[in-house]
């Protein structure tokens, strides 16, 4: 369904590539227009947004260099979903609204930045789809989320990132994120799904905590054992009609897909695996997603920064469809 409530002189779209050249112009997410925060003036539906910061990192750096490089990367999206049809840019306004406010020399300076962002986004009625940074900056956004309720969570993701402390007493990594959500109350763990853990551990007890809250983690063996249209129904019982959270790490895909990570597991997710994942979630109460740990200085090619974007397109599609249902059922009752 085309959203009807925006004159066709005032839509958000993006640069027509038969007209200015992919290479062309300032680079913006999908060549959307850029819309600062400040001046949306509630003609935005869903918001892309880059926070690029990586101050959780415990190992390799530089996926603060990820909104950059997905968002050049990102020239390449074109309009229409070739197997689902799907026209985001059509259903909602999309815009590009810039950078959240990050501090690269300060961890707890820079979630409250993050934070504060985040909440004048969902006071704007804005639906945030990111592009990180580590995945710690997920902790900031469902604060804004899941501020009056806690939200469910369908994770991509070679890790849980339900670890505890680092280095002593650091609560606060890309290791961390969804533990302190649950501790915080932002993240139902009943209605949270873990898809495509693998790799080593510390030890046994750190697969417990999770596991111990609700959470359905799907380790990598049994996504391969019950197959994509098993896990998507899996994941759809999980996350039920709750509002949801979509979370994409990178590291969830295998290396020889995205090798620029901070921290890469062999055998995992073939990209078009997860492409169907993402295409399953159609219809699901989805209120956000984010795309993190993408981590351009280790893959100069350019690829893993390709792949970010593709997902990004993947769950706006998804994303746009649940807006425009969302809108259409307000306008009707």
């Amino acid at each position: 369904m085309r959203d009807e409530h925006a004159p066709d002189s005032e839509r958000l779209k993006p640069l027509e590539s038969e007209v200015v050249p992919r290479y062309a112009e300032i680079a913006t997410f999908m060549r959307l227009p850029h819309v600062p925060l400040g001046d949306t003036r509630g003609r935005v539906d869903i918001g892309l947004i880059g926070v690029p910061w990586d101050g959780g990192t415990t190992n390799r750096p530089g996926a603060r260099h990820g909104p950059r490089q997905v968002r050049e990367m990102s020239s390449l999206i074109r309009r229409y979903h070739h197997a689902t049809g799907i026209m985001p840019f059509d259903l909602c306004q999309c815009a590009d609204l810039g950078d959240a406010p990050v501090n690269p020399v300060d961890l707890m300076d820079a979630l409250e930045r993050v934070g504060r962002y985040y909440r004048d986004v969902a006071a704007a009625g804005i639906v945030p789809l990111t592009a990180g940074g580590d995945h710690l900056i997920s902790l900031p956004i469902l604060r804004s989320l899941g501020r009056d309720a806690p939200v469910g969570m369908i994770q991509i993701d070679a890790h849980t990132d339900t670890w505890d402390k680092y280095f002593g007493d650091s609560e606060y990594t890309h290791g961390t994120p969804f533990r302190r959500a649950i501790e915080e109350g932002i993240l139902d763990p009943k209605r949270t799904v873990q898809i495509g853990i693998r790799g080593g551990l510390y030890g046994a007890g750190d697969k417990a905590w999770g596991l111990e809250q609700g959470i359905r983690v799907i380790e990598i063996e049994e996504f391969f054992d019950l197959g994509v249209d098993a896990v998507i129904a899996e994941a759809r019982r999980v996350a039920g009609d709750g509002e949801t959270y979509v979370s994409f790490d990178i590291d969830g895909l295998d290396p020889v897909f995205a090798p620029g990570t901070g921290t890469p597991e062999v055998g995992g997710l073939m990209t078009h695996d997860a492409q169907r994942l993402l295409r399953g979630f159609r219809g699901l109460n989805l209120v956000g997603a984010d795309v993190v740990e993408v981590s351009p200085p280790f893959d100069p090619s350019g690829n893993t920064a390709l792949v970010g974007a593709t997902m990004m397109f993947e769950i706006l599609c998804v994303l746009a469809e649940a807006v425009s249902a969302r809108k259409c059922n307000r306008a009707t009752n």
